[in-house]
């Protein structure tokens, strides 16, 4: 096998939504792939039809999923000479989406990587956000159960680098609520909603005023959340109602209240007769 016949991976960054920010490699890519790893095999054959280029590369599914089952196979594919490449419903592959895996084994198998590079919802919500952009953190998606989403916030309160998170928009309120009690009200943040779409919207606010229209109407689509970092010094207290909440949920978790209101003390840097003080009031 020549140099030129070794098999390698590419990874196809496809749009967010609008088809003219797909690019001249893009289209390429997919005319000549040998085989193309898509995440929705539907919306692949729709994005060709949009890009008006004709698939001749096998097409198999490769979703969070199916991906540990479907890797080995690809690889075989690369053993071969193939050309694999892989892409998701939008944005770049590998950012919260399908390919890590992929890229992982074919390095490890000595085989060559390379990108089509497209367009990121991560970078493209910070941009639009107004937020400080020096310096970020993407995060991906927040864990979908209060109580460990509420703790995984309560390690990045005080992280000083802007976040970027990726949600889903029936779990976006509740987020923004969590996120205004442990952040603080006042910390300012975007949602960016539908990029590059025809009903594409960036709200911007404090915590507490994106909550409060989340909690107004249905907020629908896709959905990027840039948070602004930290400010210099201690993070802001939560409010007593959220410090007996915490409480109540650690011992409903099967604590003692002693251990709760501890824990309670440690995560929030306070002092634990303070914390007894709220509880027994």
């Amino acid at each position: 096998m020549t140099a030129d016949e070794k098999g390698r991976v590419v990874l196809a960054g496809a749009p967010l939504g609008n088809i003219g920010d797909a690019s001249t490699r893009l289209r390429e890519v997919l005319a000549t792939a040998d085989v193309i790893a898509a995440e929705d095999t539907r919306r692949l054959a729709r994005l060709a039809r949009d890009l008006g280029v004709t698939v001749t590369g096998r097409v198999v599914s490769y979703f969070e999923g199916n991906d540990e089952r479907r890797t080995p196979e690809l690889v075989e594919a690369l053993e071969s000479g193939a050309v694999v490449a892989v892409v998701t419903d939008g944005g770049m592959p590998s950012v919260s989406d399908p390919g890590y895996r992929l890229v992982k084994a074919a390095l490890e198998a000595g085989f060559p990587v390379t990108a089509a590079p497209g367009p990121s919802a991560v970078t493209t919500a910070l941009a639009l956000s107004g937020l400080a952009s020096d310096r970020f953190v993407f995060e991906g998606f927040l864990p979908r159960t209060g109580s460990h989403r509420r703790s995984r916030l309560r390690e990045l309160a005080a992280e000083p680098r802007t976040l970027v998170f990726f949600e889903a928009p029936h779990r976006i309120e509740s987020s923004l609520t969590d996120l205004a009690a442990t952040f603080g009200a006042d910390r300012l943040a975007a949602v960016c909603r539908e990029l590059t779409k025809t009903y594409e919207e960036v709200r911007r606010g404090s915590l507490a005023e994106l909550a409060e229209w989340a909690t107004a109407g249905e907020v629908r689509g896709e959905i990027t959340l840039v948070v602004a970092g930290a400010p210099a010094g201690p993070p802001e207290r939560p409010a007593d109602d959220v410090l007996r909440a915490e409480v109540a949920a650690r011992e409903a978790a099967g604590a003692t209240r002693r251990d709760a209101i501890q824990a309670v003390a440690d995560d929030f840097g306070l002092k634990k007769r303070d914390v007894y003080g709220l509880v027994h009031r």
